[in-house]
């Protein structure tokens, strides 16, 4: 029992702080919504995830490897510090070589600065985070992502909404600075307050401890582009593709995923908890049985919260959205299978933390990619022309098909993991009531989307959905709840 209280304990603070942080964030949509045009919101959207996109390629996949290193038992923690550290600066020095050719990019020309800014100052923040993350301080973790939180938005209002509309701090500008700002206080917070720099020397330094890291970081790199690209090309696709009107529908689709960011939350929180835990356990045979309970757990948890979002996404739209934003709500239903099927395949990828099988992680998300990508040229598009000359007739989705390209990319991905990861450890999936569970939600979401104008209808359907999902795994939820119970109870003796 000793390791679900555990993993609940480091559950429920990462909760209080990432969770919660995140929340916040979340219920700035309407904030964003109404301070940025729908043009406005896609670049500033994109903007953020180019500098996503290449935060990893910056900082050679380190901070990753840093977390993983750190947690095996016989390693000098200092030396993984102190290498890992070694290796950002060395990367990130190249990148600053590098960053001018950001300039020669038409389209981010105004932004390359801040992309610029944005890289460093996140991998300074990051390799921070994720030692203390390693060094089992969860409730410092959980309070460092609470102070970047509030530091985002105090900036996010001082820039959108306080200073004048004609300041250079406006729009896309703000939006991105705020984040830029926050990460860096935040680094040098942790730096200080955790005393980080007493980790770091020259002489911990270790050569052959350097190649044995980036022997598991480097195949992270093409790792986190092949996920920016299932997660974030079907909106630039979206600009480029849909000629007339690309960016307003970006904004729109950008907004949309706002809402089943609710369960990504959730299995956020839960995998930085999860990961810890799973590596820890160092009896296969009961890892074995640890993955089956959890997962049996995990995806009662998600399939209800799927449910539940489905059936209040129009609700959330117009709570969280200005009007001229709230047709978006047609997008989240898709969006949230999406979301499911990305928590059991991030799920699945500690299977490869724990075997260090970083090369598994990069095959199976470079399949995900490259349908992703595939995808959006059949289904966003009327018509497919390059160079002024049509090449083959779309399916004219536009945004819809950009949500089913995504959902389809994270199935293959999922059963491709299911399988190969079972190879390595042989644990249960429960897979009867998971193909249950997932044809009660698709169900839930075909009828949200075609009997949307018949609410008489929806209030009949929607509850079914949510009762069957809830039946279906009311074993697990009770067992979590009474081990919850039992935990909080046990602190309280």
């Amino acid at each position: 029992m000793n390791r679900y209280k555990k993993l609940l304990s480091d559950t429920a603070v990462y909760g209080m702080g990432t969770f919660a942080s995140k929340l916040l964030v979340f219920f700035l949509t309407r904030l964003y919504t109404e301070c940025l045009t729908s043009a406005e919101y896609g670049q500033a959207d994109l903007v953020a995830n180019v500098a996503n996109l290449l935060i990893p390629l910056a900082a050679a996949g380190i901070c990753d490897g840093i977390f993983r290193f750190t947690l095996d038992r016989e390693r000098d923690k200092r030396a993984v510090f102190s290498t890992g550290m070694f290796i950002l600066c060395c990367s990130g020095a190249m990148f600053l070589l590098l960053s001018p050719l950001l300039w020669s990019f038409e389209y981010f020309r105004d932004y390359a600065w801040l992309i610029v800014a944005y890289v460093l100052f996140s991998n300074f923040h990051s390799s921070a985070a994720q030692y203390i993350r390693a060094l089992d301080k969860t409730k410092l973790f959980a309070v460092q992502g609470i102070i970047n939180t509030v530091l985002t938005i105090s900036f996010n209002i001082l820039f959108l909404v306080i200073l004048p509309d004609d300041s250079f701090f406006n729009g896309v500008h703000g939006y991105v600075l705020s984040i830029v700002i926050a990460d860096f206080l935040v680094g040098v917070f942790l730096f200080v307050y955790a005393r980080l720099w007493k980790d770091i020397s020259r002489r911990y330094v270790d050569r052959s401890l350097a190649t044995s890291m980036l022997k598991y970081s480097l195949p992270l790199i093409p790792t986190t582009i092949f996920w920016w690209i299932t997660n974030v090309s079907d909106r630039y696709m979206l600009t480029f593709l849909l000629v007339d009107d690309g960016e307003a529908v970006t904004g729109l689709y950008t907004a949309a995923y706002k809402i089943p960011t609710l369960l990504t939350l959730v299995t956020g929180v839960f995998s930085e908890a999860w990961q810890f835990s799973a590596v820890r356990e160092d009896d296969p045979n009961e890892r074995a049985g640890f993955y089956s309970t959890v997962f049996e757990s995990f995806q009662a948890i998600i399939f209800l919260g799927a449910v539940v979002v489905v059936t209040l996404s129009r609700f959330f739209a117009g709570i969280l959205f200005a009007d001229a934003y709230y047709t978006a709500w047609e997008f989240i239903p898709i969006l949230v299978i999406s979301s499911v099927f990305s928590s059991f395949v991030n799920f699945l990828s500690s299977v490869y933390v724990v075997k260090k099988r970083s090369m598994k992680s990069f095959v199976t998300s470079m399949i995900g990619a490259l349908t992703n990508i595939s995808l959006n040229f059949v289904l966003i598009p009327s018509v497919l022309e390059i160079g002024g000359k049509a090449v083959f007739s779309g399916a004219g989705l536009g945004a819809q098909g950009a949500a089913i390209a995504t959902v389809t990319s994270y199935l293959i991905v999922f059963f491709i993991r299911a399988f190969d990861a079972r190879r390595m450890l042989k644990f249960d999936m429960h897979p009867v009531k998971l193909a249950v569970n997932a044809a009660v939600l698709l169900f839930g979401v075909v009828s949200m989307l075609c009997f949307s104008e018949n609410i008489a209808l929806l209030v009949v359907t929607q509850p079914i959905s949510v009762a069957l999902i809830a039946l279906i795994n009311a074993r697990p939820m009770i067992k979590s709840a009474n081990a919850i119970f039992k935990s909080i109870k046990s602190k309280k003796d």
